[in-house]
């Protein structure tokens, strides 16, 4: 499956096993959108930020924070299928393509890709030393999620 593509008005599927959701074809792409999707109505303020073009730290590889020394960084699809979720946007990923976003608020620019080299199990290099974000340190989030 080159392209995952669902519509926002998609019912969320309900009922699936780990090995369903993870091990599929688009190995959770769709799960990530439809937990963005579910947060943005617990978390309007988040999703406010999202719809402004804010990149923030959720729970895959491709968030920044105001205090990165680094100007630009890699991220996951799967932050990109959270993050067009939060947004209201359908989930519209083609995996063979690089996608780049520049956070409206720190100007950072994060390049999602599907070679998961870039991202997975990078140093923390790309934040200061003690920084935290929402009140625990940084610890540099892998290709696994924090759920």
């Amino acid at each position: 499956m080159t392209r995952i593509f669902r519509e926002n008005d998609t019912p969320l599927r309900v009922g699936l096993t780990h090995a369903q959701i993870w091990d599929a074809e688009d190995e959770g792409i769709i799960q990530c959108w439809e937990n963005g999707r579910e947060l943005a109505i617990t978390s309007p303020d988040l999703a406010k930020r999202c719809l402004e073009n804010e990149l923030p730290i959720l729970s895959w590889k491709g968030g920044v924070s105001s205090n990165m020394k680094l100007r630009k960084k890699p991220g996951s699809f799967k932050y990109l299928a959270q993050w067009q979720g939060l947004r209201g946007e359908d989930l519209d990923i083609d995996r063979t393509k690089k996608y780049q976003l520049v956070c409206s608020l720190t100007k950072i620019v994060v390049t999602f890709t599907p070679n998961r080299s870039k991202y997975v199990n990078k140093a923390v290099e790309s934040y200061k030393s003690g920084e935290k974000i929402n009140g625990r340190l940084a610890s540099g989030v892998s290709e696994q999620s924090l759920f």
